[in-house]
This record gives C-alpha cells, structure tokens and sequence, in this order.
C-alpha cells in the first residue's frame, strides 16, 4: 500500500523541524500545520507549510482530507514548566483541548498512525535513580499533567478505533543539527543547556543556576540530556515501527543516563574556552532532583540506535548554533 502524506504539528518548532528535515531527506511527504508563536518558517525547509493552530478543527479536517494525510506526529505544545505552574489553564487549553481537537480529526479522517511529543514531566519526583515506562506517573505541574491527560487520551481513542499510536516520552533534549542548518533560536528558552550557551556567547547576561540544596552529588538538579538529532531518528523509527503493524506503545526516550547542572555549565566552559556568569537561586516550582530514563525498550522494539550520546558534543552543536545567532546569520537572530 502507497503511504500517505504526513502532518507534522509545531514542525516549525525546535524539535519538530529536525523531524521534518530527516522526513524529507527520507523522500516523506510532509505538510507543517505550525502558528510560529515560537517557531519560524525558515525551518521547516522544503516541506510545505500551512500557519494554523491545531485547536481549529475545520482547518485541520481539510489538511487531513486534502493532502491525505495517514500519518500524524503532533509537537504544537506549551513546554515551560515554570510557566505551567503559574498559568496552568494556558497549558490545559492548548496542550490537552488542543490535542483532543485534533484528535477527534484524526478519528473523522481515518488517520491511521499518530507518534505523539511527551515527556517525562508525567513521572513527576521518581522514585530510585532513573525511570521506566511502568514507573508511576505523578506529574508535579500542570505541563506534565497536560501531556499525561493527552496520553490517555490516546489510549483510549486507541483502543477504541483503527489508530495505533507511539508515545515518545523525551527527557531533556538539546544540541541543534551537526551541520549548522537548523537549531533553537525559541526566544526566552528556558532549557539549560540553551541558556548557558545564550551566556557563553554573550546574548544572556548570566546563567541562572536554580537549587544547589537538592539530595544529588554537587546539590544541582541531574537530567538525562538527549541530542535533537538523535531525538528526531526516534520518532522515524516509531512511525516505521508502526507502518510495520506495531501495536500501541509508550517508549521513553533518553540515553540512561545524567548530568548535573554543574557538569553541564562545566562542560559548556570548556567548549566555549571562558568561564560564565553563574548566579545560584533557590529551587524554581515544579522541578525534580533526577529525571533518567530507562529507555531500553525504545532501543529493542524500535531498533533505536542513538548516535550522539557525548554531552561536549552536544554542547558544541548548541554553541555553533548560537554564534551564528549572535552574529545574525541564521533565523531567529
């Protein structure tokens, strides 16, 4: 059977326009459904792009039906968890109604095959050292619990109808394309690894290092930091995964394994060649002491190999990003 187009919402985003870029370089056909609130145009490449909101069901019904669309991977979120914690209703409107109107297209379309952005925000404060994909869900603010509230969702439309679905619960990802076409220009980002590199090269005045009291090594948060390129691989391997006739799952997606705040603003001095301007804060809303993965299960049932796994690497991807930002030579600057 010929596949059919793919919809990419928030394509134009940070982590949705690496997708796009390896869907097309895979020969996919790819429309971008993405409103540029924090995406740009730019980076969506040759795939075609249509400025829309996935909340707004009759545009969404005719993309679905025009370009017959069989697959859809659904980025367009609200991602900072600070933010969530204090204008939760922002999050639950467009996160998870947003998510159900486009849903509820999918099931009228026919859609067969849906790959969803999660994260591991749903876990909450794990407990032990790392998370599995039957670890507890206990989200502890309202992004994670508006991503979780769209898993379920999914569950339930799944076992209800002819959609199989792959969950892709992400940890922190970073880093931006090996060869310097695309990467985050999001403004006012708040992920670290951004922000420190946004430091390093001048376009922030420091660094922010949020609870240096928490119950880990050097008193600084630990995250499983994962590289947008290796990222985006994932969600291909899923949508093969399920053109291949895989049931419904949920996978996490991470290297298993963490890096603190401290190593990590270490290891952006040491590629950028300079110290930082680190002040320390106490502890932001929302944010547990260690989020790992367990990410077996992507690797096995998906055959996900990861290629990036070197924190220097990663922060040097995201360094040459935000030198060609600062001297105005890419999107977003």
């Amino acid at each position: 059977m010929e596949q059919g187009a793919i919809l990419v919402t928030g394509g134009a985003g940070y982590i949705g326009s690496h997708v796009v870029r390896q869907l097309t370089a895979a020969g996919e056909r790819v429309v971008v459904l993405d409103n540029l609130s924090t995406g740009f145009a730019e980076a969506v490449g040759n795939a075609e792009l249509v400025v829309g909101d996935t909340g707004d069901q009759a545009l969404v019904s005719r993309l679905l039906a025009s370009h017959g669309i069989d697959s859809v991977l659904h980025f367009a979120a609200h991602t900072v968890v600070p933010e969530s914690v204090s204008n939760p209703l922002k999050y639950y409107g467009n996160n998870t109604c947003h998510t159900r109107n486009l849903l509820a297209c999918c099931q009228e379309a026919g859609v067969r095959h849906f790959i969803f952005s999660s994260t591991a925000a749903v876990y909450g404060i794990p407990e032990g050292d790392a998370c599995t994909e039957d670890s507890p869900n206990a989200p502890i603010n309202a992004y994670g619990t508006s991503k979780l509230m769209s898993e379920w969702m999914l569950r339930d439309l799944s076992a209800a109808s002819g959609l199989r679905h792959v969950a892709l619960r992400y940890f922190n990802v970073a880093g931006s394309s090996p060869d310097g076409s695309i990467g985050q220009s999001t403004p006012r980002a708040t992920l670290l690894i951004k922000v420190a590199c946004e430091v390093a090269t001048g376009r922030r005045e420091k660094l922010m290092i949020f609870g240096t009291d928490y119950p880990t090594p050097d008193g600084t948060g630990v995250r499983d930091y994962i590289h947008v390129e290796d990222l985006a691989d994932a969600h291909l391997k899923a949508l093969d995964y399920l053109r291949g006739g895989g049931e419904s799952v949920t996978l996490n997606c991470g290297y298993g394994h963490g890096y603190s705040v401290r190593e990590v603003v270490d290891a952006v001095e040491r590629v950028a060649g300079h110290r930082l301007n680190v002040e320390e804060a106490p502890r932001r809303p929302g944010d547990p002491p260690i989020l790992i993965a367990r990410a077996d299960r992507a690797r096995s049932l998906l055959g996900w190999e990861p290629k990036y796994d070197d924190l220097d690497f990663i922060v040097r991807t995201s360094l040459e990003w935000e030198k060609k930002l600062a001297a105005g030579e890419v999107y977003g600057a």
